[in-house]
C-alpha cells in the first residue's frame, strides 16, 4: 500500500483552512450581536450589527450544510 502524501497534505490544509475560516465566521458573528446588545444599552441603531450578525452565522450554516452534502452525496 503506497500512501500520498502531497495528496493528504492538501487535505490537511484545505481542511485547516476552512475550519479557521468557519471559527472567524462564527466569532464574527458573536461579536456582532455583543456589539447589537452595547448599541441598544446606548439607545443607537441596531441596523447595522444584526446584518452583521446575520450574515455570519447564515454563512456559517451555510458552510456546516454544504459539508454535510458533501459527506452524503459526495
Amino acid at each position: 500500500m503506497k500512501i500520498d502524501w502531497a495528496a493528504l497534505g492538501a487535505v490537511f490544509g484545505v481542511s485547516l483552512a476552512v475550519v479557521l475560516g468557519l471559527v472567524v465566521l462564527f466569532s464574527g458573528g458573536l461579536r456582532a450581536l455583543s456589539a447589537r446588545e452595547a448599541a441598544r444599552e446606548r439607545q443607537a441603531s441596531t441596523a447595522l450589527p444584526t446584518v452583521a450578525a446575520g450574515a455570519c452565522l447564515l454563512a456559517c450554516v451555510t458552510v456546516v450544510l454544504f459539508g454535510i452534502y458533501l459527506i452524503v452525496l459526495g
